[in-house]
């Protein structure tokens, strides 16, 4: 706060940059997205490291390309218009779902361009399946769930014992932030074998979307949503610089299972030179149903939830005026 309050917030101070997970929740943030890749970022020529999980790897697989407004465009239109057909099976989801990172990665091109980017730094997590996890039957599915979240519930720590957390890294590129807090961590590096399977996974949510098998460079196995260990994240991000966090709340919830723990926070060591930017309450009262989208948007009827998004897509670049004029309130995390 005080760096921020002397000089300003200036691209080259940020070091790293953070992605949650969270479904469509991002699209308050595709406003803001669009402002730093075209404006804020532009022309840097420092790396700048970005970790994410699930939507938010997602997003940041669109940072790393040689057009990244174009492509976090195309994300935001293939995600905001999706449509499941009543009564869908887990394979039809995954099948729809999987289109998304068809359009975030359109060519093998894009692929290499992310893969190659000497400043936009792509890392991210996914979650390797361990015990009756590795079981894609529901029942086990659901009682390996069941078993894993009393587990965590107990201390996050025994959440190793159901999934390992897998840190997907540009090749001979070393992250300055910390993976292995609280949870052991294999790192994986990215190529062009793995990347579009990566960034996959690192969404697939249990019960929701089938896991992705065999990843190249990770092993046979069975793989999902990086928010299962790494939610909101709470890790010692970098010890140089500031840390540039767009997200949905003023709060950070460590892991998946940590939702319903309201206690369970990051720890305020890991957000001494975190920015984390957020929206007002009152801004996000003034969102259809006064809220930020998030999954159970999808009980609505599609034509309600579409049009819900697309406003929230279209108001989201007020957040980014607000960040760009400088109007934003500064408070202690």
């Amino acid at each position: 706060m005080a760096h921020i309050k002397q000089h300003g917030l200036r691209s080259d101070d940020i070091s790293v940059m953070v992605g949650a997970s969270g479904g469509p929740k991002w699209f308050s943030l595709f406003g803001l997205d669009q402002y730093l890749l075209a404006d804020f970022f532009a022309g840097r020529t420092r790396p700048l490291h970005l970790l994410g999980s699930s939507a938010g790897a997602w997003r940041f697989a669109c940072y790393a390309q040689a057009d990244p407004v174009a492509a976090s465009k195309r994300f935001a239109k293939a995600y905001s218009t999706i449509c499941y057909p009543a009564g869908a099976d887990i394979t039809e989801v995954t099948r729809i779902s999987a289109a998304i990172v068809d359009e975030v990665f359109q060519s093998e091109q894009q692929l290499t361009e992310v893969l190659d980017n000497p400043v936009m730094k792509l890392n991210l997590i996914v979650a390797k399946a361990r015990g009756l996890n590795r079981n894609p039957q529901k029942l086990a599915q659901l009682t390996g769930l069941t078993l894993a979240a009393a587990a965590n519930l107990l201390n996050r720590r025994y959440l190793q014992h159901f999934y390992q957390r897998l840190h997907f890294h540009p090749e001979h590129c070393q992250a300055p932030f910390h993976c292995h807090s609280g949870l052991p961590t294999r790192h994986v590096p990215l190529s062009r074998a793995n990347l579009r399977q990566a960034v996959m996974a690192s969404g697939s949510i249990p019960l929701v979307l089938s896991p992705v098998t065999d990843i190249a460079g990770a092993g046979p196995g069975q793989y999902y949503d990086g928010g299962i260990t790494d939610y909101h994240f709470d890790l010692p991000f970098s010890h140089h610089g500031l840390v540039l966090y767009p997200h949905f709340y003023p709060r950070l919830t460590p892991g998946w299972f940590d939702k319903a723990l309201k206690w369970r926070r990051a720890k305020p060591a890991h957000l001494h030179n975190v920015v984390l930017l957020c929206p007002s309450a009152s801004w996000i009262a003034s969102l259809p149903n006064g809220k930020i989208p998030d999954r159970n948007d999808f009980k609505l009827p599609d034509a309600e939830r579409l049009t819900n998004w697309r406003i929230v897509l279209e108001r989201s670049h007020e957040l980014a005026a607000a960040f760009a004029s400088g109007q934003y309130q500064l408070e202690p995390l």
